[in-house]
C-alpha cells in the first residue's frame, strides 16, 4: 500500500459478516467474513481477522485465516502467523516465516480466471 492509498472502510475485531463484501477501494478487516470478499485496491486483514470464502483484490496483505481461494493481480504478502487454506493466484509472492499455506500457488502475469470456452 503507498503512501497515496487509504484505507476506505474497516470491518473491525468481533464483527461477523454474512454474505459477500465488494469494496470500491482499499479495506482493513479484523473480523469474520463469510463470503466472498472483493476489494478493487488493497485488502488488509488483520492477525485476527477470518475469511471463509474466496477473495479477489489488486494488493493483498494477510496476517489472518483464509479457507478459500486468492486471486490477486499484483503482490500478495503473508505475514508471519497467517493460515492460508486454499489456492493463491498472483504475480508476485512474499511468505514471511512462521506461515502455515496448504494449496497451490501460480504466479502469472494474468491473474484472471479464463472463462470456460462457448460461455461468455
Amino acid at each position: 500500500m503507498t503512501k497515496e492509498e487509504k484505507i476506505d472502510s474497516v470491518l473491525g475485531k468481533g464483527t461477523t459478516v454474512n454474505g459477500d463484501i465488494n469494496i470500491n477501494g482499499s479495506t482493513k478487516i479484523d473480523g469474520t467474513v463469510k463470503g466472498n470478499v472483493s476489494v478493487k485496491d488493497c485488502l488488509i486483514l488483520g492477525q485476527d481477522s477470518t475469511i471463509k470464502g474466496s477473495i479477489r483484490c489488486k494488493t493483498a496483505i494477510i496476517g489472518g485465516r483464509i479457507e478459500g481461494n486468492i486471486n490477486v493481480k499484483e503482490l500478495v504478502e503473508f505475514q508471519s502467523g497467517a493460515n492460508m487454506l486454499g489456492d493463491v493466484i498472483c504475480r508476485g509472492l512474499i511468505v514471511q516465516e512462521g506461515v502455515f499455506f496448504e494449496g497451490n500457488c501460480k504466479m502469472s502475469q494474468k491473474t484472471e480466471e479464463k472463462k470456460p470456452e462457448g460461455k461468455q
